[in-house]
Formats: structure tokens, sequence, C-alpha cells
């Protein structure tokens, strides 16, 4: 008789009976045939349980597990969704993907993706890939445009099952802001109390709870000389938990770990406010003395003698008293007309924009024709010191066609008809006031009317960034006063050039415009970015007026010995 035996594939071999004459090594065969199935399911299954360690191996130490081992490099961990691809221009600043098209082109790859089975998030690898695409269609880049692409910007390409894990929050990332920044808490009376002494009294919670707590800065030109405001409201809400855009400084706890130290005093504000009224003066010089002697008394200012100490003076009277006495801080200016070499100077110091009066130029889309003023100045004509070249440069201009040069006022006719001159015209003059800068320069770019600047001292901001030759036209003064020759240099711009330096200022604009909350690459994050350069620099001088600190601290014995 014969009987079935029941293999591994399902199938069944008839096999001999035990009184069977097949011979015996055909059952053995059978035998070694059913261990070999065995052992190969085994090695399977062990290969494929090494093959995912492998890859789990990896994906942690690339940035993209959540669990234990050696904790990933900070570049290489996930960023804030937010992808810029830059590359050198010629504009002279850093061009960046169009946000439309990245949306656009964002969402046709993440339906492609789901058709391949690749569950990657819209945010992250999606985002990423936009970029590139949007680039790699727009056509060959020149030798000069090498592009780059920031390592710490890469997004992390994982499974899904860890894209909702690892996924950041959005909002100000400690770990990626380029500058930790430790503020004092000084009471109200020198920062918000002086806007809304109301909702910061004496004894009270000194900063706001959140954003929404923040008082509005008072209106007119007072604005001008803000950026105490507005950086000051970037650092009081980096840590808070419903800050939802990105940032370029974080407050610190500790001013041991900080970066800088930043002194919330509105100089500024204090002199507008106190120094119009006689009997208001001897507040703005007490808030004065009182911020000295507090620095004076803390332990971040005597370690190093104030070096890495952040004040803003933005107004050129502020902080008239004492600005002389705490010199080695680092100061944020408009410019350094008003202030010794010694005081103030660019090797140090910051030069931050005004914030500009007149209304950004939303949706512009004006042309060379369209702008029939030739060159459009309002403004005082007679000024003291730097500013005797208005009255000259008027009696030079005021005959020429398609010149507007007239007075202009602070009331709200005088902003409007300010408003609708820059905007209808090509050209729009600065010039130097008491001091080298004025806010008509900023109104200027807000109104993307091509700056022609004449102020031979001026020191501008960013300019380590901003080639503003690409969007500004420079004459010096003793060129400017030759009858004809300004008229009949911007004549000689055609059409062309014009059209190429009125988009470059509407590419610009942001970089010029203070706001809250701040967004990538506008005014507050340049100023942020600026006083981020000197902190090398500042670190390096201390590092070596350290070296010889423990000889101070030598045993009187000792050196007595020695002698």
């Amino acid at each position: 008789m014969k009987r079935g035996m029941m293999m591994p594939g399902g199938g069944k071999v008839e096999t001999p009976s035990p009184v069977s004459s097949e011979p015996v090594n055909q059952r053995l065969v059978m035998m070694q045939a059913r261990s070999s199935y065995v052992t190969l399911a085994i090695v399977s299954l062990i290969s494929i349980f090494a093959l995912s360690g492998c890859f789990m191996f990896a994906h942690d130490s690339l940035g993209g597990g959540g669990g234990g081992g050696s904790s990933p490099d900070p570049a290489l961990q996930e960023q804030p969704h937010v992808a810029y691809l830059s590359y050198p221009s010629k504009l002279g600043y850093p061009l960046q993907v169009s946000q439309t098209h990245e949306h656009e082109t964002s969402q046709q790859l993440s339906s492609n993706s789901e058709s391949l089975g690749e569950k990657r998030s819209t945010n992250e690898t999606d985002r990423f890939d936009a970029a590139i695409l949007d680039v790699s269609t727009s056509g060959s880049l020149e030798d000069d445009q090498r592009m780059m692409i920031s390592a710490e910007l890469l997004p992390n390409i994982s499974s899904s099952s860890n894209s909702s894990r690892r996924r950041r929050p959005p909002g100000c990332d400690p770990i990626t802001a380029k500058l930790k920044v430790f503020m004092y808490d000084l009471p109200s009376e020198f920062h918000y109390g002086m806007i809304a002494p109301d909702a910061f009294p004496a004894g009270k919670p000194i900063w706001p709870k959140n954003s929404s707590d923040i008082p509005s800065y008072p209106g007119g030109l007072y604005q001008q000389h803000s950026p105490e405001f507005w950086l000051t409201n970037d650092l009081v809400t980096s840590n808070m938990p419903d800050r939802q855009t990105p940032c370029t400084a974080f407050r610190v706890d500790s001013w041991q770990t900080a970066d800088v130290i930043f002194v919330p005093f509105f100089a500024s504000l204090s002199y507008n406010r106190y120094s119009s009224k006689p009997e208001l003066k001897r507040k703005n010089a007490q808030l004065q003395q009182e911020v000295e002697r507090f620095l004076k008394n803390q332990p971040a200012w005597q370690a190093s003698g104030g070096y890495d100490h952040v004040i803003v003076i933005h107004h050129p009277n502020s902080m008239d008293r004492m600005r002389h006495v705490l010199h080695h801080a680092m100061f944020v200016v408009a410019d350094f007309g008003r202030y010794s070499s010694h005081v103030a100077n660019i090797n140090k110091d910051i030069v931050a924009p005004y914030k500009h009066v007149i209304p950004s130029f939303h949706d512009d889309h004006s042309s060379f024709d369209d702008r029939t003023t030739l060159l459009f100045f309002q403004g005082a004509i007679v000024r003291k010191e730097g500013g005797i070249i208005r009255q000259k440069l008027y009696e030079v201009l005021k005959q020429e066609p398609g010149i507007h040069f007239e007075a202009g006022n602070t009331q709200r006719d005088g902003f409007r008809s300010a408003t609708q001159g820059m905007r209808a015209s090509k050209f729009c003059l600065h010039l130097a006031g008491d001091t080298p800068s004025s806010n008509r320069l900023f109104d200027a770019i807000a109104s993307h009317c091509v700056p022609v600047i004449i102020s031979d001292d001026l020191e501008l901001p960013f300019e380590e960034e901003l080639d503003y030759t690409r969007f500004c036209i420079f004459v010096k003064a003793k060129d400017a006063l030759q009858k004809g020759f300004v008229v009949e240099l911007l004549q000689s711009v055609n059409r062309t050039e014009w059209t190429q330096m009125w988009n470059t200022l509407q590419k610009v604009h942001l970089h010029f415009t203070y706001q809250h909350p701040s967004q990538p690459n506008d005014a507050v994050n340049m100023v942020w970015k600026s006083i981020s350069r000197k902190v090398p620099s500042i670190k390096f001088f201390l590092h070596k007026q350290n070296r010889f600190v423990r000889l101070k601290k030598t045993p009187t014995s000792f050196l007595a010995q020695q002698s």
C-alpha cells in the first residue's frame, strides 16, 4: 500500500508504505528536502529583521527617529517648515522661490507621490522638491549664480510612520535661531509703560502675557524712530506658546548662555515724549541715569564691561546724557551724524532703517510712462548743519521741468500729498537733513520710487548684504550743485534700466518693513542678523582681554616675593 505525505508547499507526494521494497535512501532524500524548506524560511526571516534594523539605525542617525541613542546632528534635525532657495544674483541680494508657484507645484508633487505610494509630508519633502522644481524649470543659471541650498533648511525625509512624530510645530525655534539673547527685566516705565501706563502700571507684571497684549506704538513721526519697540516685541514673544512665526533671535533665561544682552529701554520714545515740554525733560534725564546705574550693577555688565550689550538709540538725540558713559555697548542707530567716533562708529554699532511713515505701495502696477514726474522732493527745505545743501539744491532745481521740489508739513494732508507724489514719480530725492539720514529714503523705497541719494557721509543699513546701486542712484554733493547735472543724469536713465531698479525695489521692500509678528528677512530680522555678525568680533575681543585675568588674582604675597 501507498500513503500520501503533505509537503510544506501544500502538495501530496505518494510515499511507499513501510513494507515497500523502495530503497531507504529515497526516504532520506525526502526528509532532507523538508529540512531545506524549514531552513530557508528561518534564514529569510532573519534577513528581513536584520535589514529592518539597519534601516532604523541609519534613519535615526540622520535625525529621523525619535527614540534613544545618540542625539542627531542639530544641522540635520528638522527645521521650521520654510525652505528658501537662494543664490547670488545680479540684483545684489538672495532671490527666493515664488510662494505662489511653490504652493501649486507642492500640490502637484503631493498627488504624484501618493500615486507612487510615497506618504511624504507636503510641509517638508514636497515643499523642498517644489523649490527645486521652481528653479529647475526657470532655465539655466548663469556662472555667477551658483546655487546654494543651506543644509540647515533641508527637510528630513522619512517614512510616514514617523512624520507626525517628527513634525516640529511652527514658531520661534531656539535650536535654529541665529542669536541667543538675554533681556533685562527693566520696570515697565522704561518700555511699554511709556505707551500704555494703565495697562502696565508700576508693580504689575512687566511683560505682556501674550502677543495680543502688546500695546500699539504712537502714530505720526514718532514711528520713524521705533526700532526699539519692534525688536522688543520680537524678543518678548520669541518664547511664547502662541508664537507662530520663525525668528532670528530667541530669548534665553540666563545671561551666561546668551550671545548678547538686550537693554529694553525705549530711549527714542523717552526723548520724544518727555523732551517736548520743559517740565518733562527731567523725566527723560532721570530714566537715563537709572538705566546707567542699573547696568553698572549687573553681573553681566561687570563681566564684559558692556561690550556684549545692545542698546537702541535710534533717534539722534536719544540717550544724550549717558551714551558717552555706556559707549562700550553696541548701539543701534539711524546714522552717526551726532556722535563722536569714540561713542559710536560703524565697526561696533548697527545702522537700522527708519520705519517708513508713508504706507507701503501694494499691488503696484505702474510703469515708466505712468510715473510722469521726473524727480520728487517734499519736506523741510531750510535745515541746519548738514542739511544746508537742501537750500542750495532747491535754488538749482526749482525751475527745472519735471521737478517737484516743495516744502512739506507733517500734518495728515502732508502725508497724503507725499504719498501721491512719490507714487507718481520715477525718482525721489534723499538729501541730508540735520544728520546724514532721513526717513525720506525709506518712504521712497516703500513707494517704489528710485531714490536719488545726495548725502556724502551716509551709512546705510544692511549694506553688507544689499547692493544699493541696484535700486538707488548716488550723487556727490559737489556734483549735484552744478547746474543741470542732476536733471541730465536722470534723463539718461532709459526705460529698461529704470524698470530693473523698480522691480528690485519691490523685492527689497520687505527688508525695510518693521512688523509684528515679524517675518523672515523683514527689517526686524535683518537687524538681528546684523547684530549676530558682530558677535564673533565681540567674543574675540573679550577672550583676548581675559588672557591675564588670573594674573590679577595672584596673591599679594607672591607678587611681593617677585619684587
